[in-house]
């Protein structure tokens, strides 16, 4: 049987392995509604200006590969920032805690005391965090600037981003590349990958419920509608587009 520590260390571990599941999630998710919604929005558009499949691929998939790069980086630079501007304030903090262990001292008794905190038990608190220096600055981090640090490397929730964002945004394309192999009806095409892209935005809608803590239903609701209305706007400029040039 696991002792009292062994399993205040296990749901630590698993705590935090969740929370980086769920932090993992969040990217994926929010990468999955942007590949899904611009891809199926340039296919809506080719679409509407009734355009060869062979466009329809060569639009999509540049889309695809452009735009998920421009995110993942977007992410990637986004993370990495956060880290540096953590680790910028942490090497100020050890500084004070080295040159200033006074007055760094007085800012965990003030912290403290606003919880509560007060008499023996107040210094016993202030006595037993100032006694451990990365403790310390790991509070004033937390409780004076409010600062975490993030918990995955910028390169991973890049990575992640990259892959939800390419991969659910192939739905979009998946029939007219199934029609660039075989044969498919023509105007079957674009209602195909509508049923596809909605069960798309299905998974999706449900996966940012788990997300946000919201209802799932309307989570879903949410999501179709995002893409029909960016579909819908897509179709008919197009439509109009194709009409007024040619």
């Amino acid at each position: 049987m696991m002792n009292h520590e062994n399993q205040e260390d296990h749901f630590h571990e698993t705590g935090n392995g969740l929370s980086r599941l769920k932090d993992f999630l969040t990217e994926f998710v929010y990468g999955s509604i942007d590949g899904s919604v611009t891809t199926f929005a340039v296919v809506a558009g080719a679409a509407g200006a009734e355009l060869s499949t062979n466009i329809v691929l060569i639009l999509g998939f540049a889309n695809l590969i452009a735009d998920g790069f421009s995110m993942s980086v977007g992410n990637y630079l986004s993370v990495k920032s956060e880290i540096d501007n953590y680790r910028r304030h942490e090497k100020v903090e050890y500084w004070e805690v080295d040159n200033l262990p006074e007055k760094e001292k007085e800012e965990i008794r003030e912290i403290y005391a606003t919880k509560g905190f007060e008499g023996p038990l107040l210094e016993e608190v202030v006595r037993v965090i100032s006694s451990d220096k990365d403790r310390w600055v790991d509070i004033m981090m937390k409780e004076e600037l409010e600062m975490n640090l993030p918990a995955e490397s910028p390169v991973k929730t890049a990575s992640v981003t990259f892959l939800s964002f390419v991969v659910i945004g192939f739905i979009p394309l998946l029939t007219y590349v199934i029609n660039f192999f075989g044969s498919m009806e023509s105007n079957m095409l674009f209602p195909l990958s509508c049923l596809f892209t909605s069960l798309a935005f299905v998974l999706i809608g449900y996966l940012k419920s788990y997300v946000n803590d919201t209802n799932k239903l309307k989570s879903i609701i949410e999501t179709l509608l995002l893409g029909g209305i960016a579909a819908t706007l897509s179709y008919f400029v197009g439509d109009v587009l194709e009409k007024l040039l040619s």
